[in-house]
């Protein structure tokens, strides 16, 4: 495998036509009583794209993104953006142990910057050294600066199946995995397909099209079960209309989102304000240069559209599994509070092999992003005992 170190590069031509689309957002009318009862509201929107077009530097972002270290392989016949950050050795005790994280939509490989440190340099938040992880963070296909798969056929298997090519190519034969949305999906496809390999995932999502199997010698739903798929799909009744576009037309709207950076703003943003821990008030967990990094990095790399792609590859393939199919290594579940999706445990384990269950304090959707040391001791107390058997 050919690894090339990597570094962002954005063309100033580039961030000036942004700007001058940004000034020239045509805006529609709204209920003004009604401030994000159907969609983003415009006045919010307003602020932020004055801030995205006049304010926030992407020249900033992008020198401190290029110092993490970042590179591109090809894999499977595609190029992958990863970064590869290697944990502190301690003086005394194990070397770091792998750990390959997958972000999901609209997130990218920008929402672990904060949860990196907690992982790779524990003694530096306090945390016991020989804890460290080397930690791989690939970007999907279609998403940011990996290549855009120019057929259909990349589902979450066929992923799971590149990040196992990747990890032998960077030397790592056995591993950890861990993902939250479609990331969580990835993770799930990986111990499913190289049970051999993955010595546990950690999961803090649950995938919508996850379904356990069913049979006469399974036992009954249980009220929480019922509860829990009733409560999904009234969710998807009043809050899936994105998700259902994007496992079924996704293309049509990807023509406005990329052309588009405030309809591309308005479709992300709202996911984040409904998605996260913040009563309403985004600002209290992400500034919005965080917001508007991963806006640009959407944008830079034209990637809204190949990105929605992968629901319909998902819709076309989901999580399903056989009667008496079980993923066989071991699973940690960290269910933060304000995640969109609650399931009870032995939803999780009909399945699954639960070996750690923690019901967060606080955090959403987004808990790297919004909780990075929980959901950093939560990782590390899950494969401590793994990295050593």
């Amino acid at each position: 495998m050919q690894i090339a170190p990597f570094q962002i590069d954005i063309p100033d031509a580039q961030i000036d036509a942004l700007s001058v689309r940004l000034r020239d957002t045509r805006w529609p009318d709204q209920y003004d009583s009604m401030p994000w009862a159907i969609g983003t509201d415009r006045a919010y929107l307003q602020a932020l794209v004055q801030h995205w077009a006049s304010v926030y530097d992407w020249r900033a972002a992008q020198r401190t993104l290029n110092v993490q270290p970042q590179f591109t392989a090809t894999v499977g016949g595609l190029r992958i953006h990863f970064l590869h950050r290697r944990g502190v050795v301690p003086k005394h005790g194990p070397k770091p142990y792998p750990l390959v994280i997958t972000h999901g939509w609209p997130g990218s490989f920008i929402e672990f910057l904060a949860l990196l440190p907690h992982l790779c340099d524990p003694a530096s938040v306090g945390a016991d050294p020989a804890d460290a992880f080397d930690v791989v963070v690939p970007s999907m296909p279609g998403f940011g600066f990996s290549q855009r798969p120019a057929a259909p056929g990349t589902s979450v298997f066929a992923i799971a199946d590149l990040w196992a090519e990747l990890m032998s190519g960077l030397g790592y034969e056995r591993f950890g995995a861990q993902g939250g949305d479609l990331g969580a999906a990835v993770s799930i496809a990986l111990a499913s397909r190289h049970a051999a390999r993955v010595d546990g995932i950690h999961l803090n999502y649950l995938p919508s099209s996850y379904a356990p199997p069913q049979t006469p010698d399974d036992a009954p739903f249980t009220q929480a079960e019922r509860e829990f798929v009733a409560a999904k799909v009234a969710w998807a009744d009043s809050e899936g209309a994105y998700a259902h576009q994007h496992s079924t037309k996704p293309q049509t709207l990807a023509y406005a989102l990329n052309d588009s950076p405030a309809g591309l703003a308005a479709w992300i943003v709202e996911k984040f304000r409904a998605w996260s821990d913040c009563g309403g008030n985004l600002e209290s967990v992400l500034t919005w240069d965080d917001l508007l990094t991963n806006l640009s990095l959407y944008w830079h790399t034209q990637t809204i559209g190949s990105s929605m792609r992968l629901y319909w590859e998902t819709r076309l393939r989901p999580l399903r599994f056989a009667p008496g199919e079980r993923v066989r290594p071991p699973v940690a579940f960290a269910r933060f509070p304000k995640e969109i999706s609650q399931p009870p445990r032995s939803w999780v384990e009909r399945a699954f092999s639960v070996l750690q269950w923690t019901d967060m304090p606080r955090g959403g959707h987004f808990a790297a992003m919004e909780q990075p040391a929980l959901l950093a001791e939560d990782i590390r107390r899950f494969f401590r005992p793994l990295r050593r058997s």
